[in-house]
């Protein structure tokens, strides 16, 4: 079996379920994301620090991504990983945190 590309979680999906990822970029992105009630910073936080508790790894990638294009920095993504080590346990931090050295270092390579 191929392995997946979850650069974009969505994009790997939509062939399968088209109105799951619809679902997705309507009412979630274009809808929720773009509320004046939370910065796109902010909701980037929140996002990325639901997906470590929740350890949904696989969707890291491209909401670390998207946080750094909200205006966060690696040294912030780094700060709410090891915080979640607290709140979330340390092996989702510590995943969370191989995740994004892996997203990042990519980046770099690119």
């Amino acid at each position: 079996m191929k392995p997946i590309d979850f650069t974009s979680p969505r994009a790997a999906a939509r062939p399968f379920t088209p109105k799951l990822a619809d679902f997705v970029e309507q009412p979630l992105y274009s809808d929720v994301w773009k509320d004046a009630d939370l910065a796109p910073r902010d909701r980037s936080l929140i996002t990325i620090a639901c997906l470590i508790a929740l350890n949904h790894a696989n969707e890291l990638p491209a909401h670390l991504r998207r946080g750094i294009e909200n205006g966060l920095t690696q040294t912030e993504l780094s700060a709410v990983i090891t915080h979640m080590a607290f709140y979330a346990g340390f092996p989702a931090a510590i995943t969370a945190s191989a995740y994004a050295n892996a997203t990042f270092a990519d980046d770099q390579s690119n």
